[in-house]
Parts: C-alpha cells; sequence; structure tokens
C-alpha cells in the first residue's frame, strides 16, 4: 500500500473548497481559463516521497491534493524503479500524478495531456523543478502522435461532463494501450464509477475494481486476450 499524506500550507478549507468548485467546470471545458491566475502551492506525501508543486486558479482542484487523486496514488500498483516505455496522464491538472509517476519510474518517459492551457504551463513548470522535465511530455490532445503506443494509463478523468463526454475520453484514449499495458482510473462511485466499469466490460476491456475507498473506485483496466 502506498502512504500518503496531504499538507496545505496557509490553506483555509472552507474557502478553498468554495473556489474548487467554482472553477472546476472551467477547467473541464476551457482551453484558456478567463479565471486570474492566483497561484500557490501544496504539499503531499507519496510512497515516502515529498512533493511541493505549484497550483493556481482555473485549474481542477488548485486548493487541494483531489480526494480522488489521493486515493488513486493510495491504492493503485505504482511503478517501481525498474519501469520502463510510455506513460499517459489523462487530464493532468497541475502534475501530480505525472510527477508522481516520473519520480517512481526514472526511466520512462510520461506524457501529461490536458484540454486547460494553464494546467500545462503548471506540470510543465513543477516536472522541471523536480528535474524531471526531461522525461516529461506535455501536450493538449491534439498535439499527442497519433501513432503513440502506451504502456500505462493513469487517469483521474472528468466525471462531471456527464456519461458522453467520460465515454468519449475512454475511446479516444485507451485504445492507445499496448497489447499488456493497463490503464488505471478512479471514478466516483456517485458520479457513475459503476456504470464505467459495466460500460467499459461491454466494450471488451478487462475491468477488475482494485480498490473502494471515499466513495471512489480504483479500477485497472486490461484488453481482453484470447
Amino acid at each position: 500500500m502506498n502512504a500518503l499524506a496531504v499538507r496545505h500550507p496557509g490553506a483555509r478549507r472552507s474557502g478553498t473548497r468554495r473556489q474548487t468548485d467554482q472553477v472546476s467546470a472551467e477547467h473541464y471545458f476551457s482551453t484558456d481559463p478567463a479565471t486570474p491566475a492566483r497561484r500557490g502551492e501544496i504539499e503531499f506525501n507519496v510512497a515516502g516521497r515529498d512533493y511541493r508543486l505549484t497550483v493556481a486558479s482555473g485549474v481542477f482542484s488548485a486548493g487541494r491534493l483531489d480526494p480522488g487523486t489521493a486515493v488513486l496514488l493510495r491504492k493503485a500498483d505504482l511503478p517501481d524503479a525498474g519501469a520502463t516505455g510510455v506513460f499517459l496522464d489523462i487530464g493532468c491538472g497541475y502534475g501530480p500524478i505525472t510527477c508522481v509517476l516520473a519520480s517512481e519510474a526514472p526511466a520512462a518517459e510520461v506524457w501529461a495531456v490536458d484540454v486547460n492551457g494553464r494546467a500545462r504551463e503548471l506540470t510543465a513548470e513543477n516536472a522541471a523543478g523536480l528535474g524531471l522535465g526531461d522525461r516529461v511530455r506535455v501536450a493538449a490532445p491534439d498535439e499527442v502522435p497519433d501513432d503513440l503506443v502506451v504502456d500505462q494509463i493513469w487517469s483521474n478523468p472528468p466525471t462531471h461532463v456527464g456519461k458522453g463526454e467520460l465515454h468519449a475520453v475512454m475511446e479516444r484514449w485507451l485504445p492507445r494501450l499496448a497489447p499488456d499495458g493497463v490503464a488505471w482510473l478512479v471514478i466516483n462511485r456517485n458520479l457513475g464509477g459503476d456504470s464505467l466499469h459495466a460500460w467499459l466490460v461491454e466494450r471488451d476491456w478487462v475491468v477488475e475494481r482494485v480498490a473502494s475507498q471515499r466513495g471512489f473506485r480504483v479500477l485497472k483496466v486490461r484488453r481482453k486476450t484470447g
């Protein structure tokens, strides 16, 4: 099990939560947020490593490490130091998953994808600040090469956009998995976690629910073999 602790330096919880609610919809839909970029920092610990990342308003969960992301990093199987290949973080935000993956697997390449330009800038900045910039590729969805095949997909996907958009995200990126690749997804149970599981199975993906915590499902998704 991966230990994870979160600290929010100087943040007032109630005010931060209201701000997060206000900007979450803009994060999902806007390539160029209109919200002024009020910057801050969050700290958290994953698998014994401390992280301090820059955040900004107009980006998903800017006031805290999102609870779903925290569950994913705690319950999914993080890559070990010997892991190689190409990883993909869908909806990277300011880069917490990307930075953890690149830190845990120093021989892997990590693609960080987000529609939000401000989020991409923060991810690139945070990766560079941790000395990971040479292995992190930050891109808008349409900038990812069509022939890119990935060994692992990690995502806390946008559930508030509705099932149609969520399914479109899955249909766009899951086919990029290598034959023996794996996707790790975290989904809010009350926002379609179980229905997404069933939908993926109907489309011949092999899906295992590996954890359920704090109202979130952690799903392990593979291609069907044989």
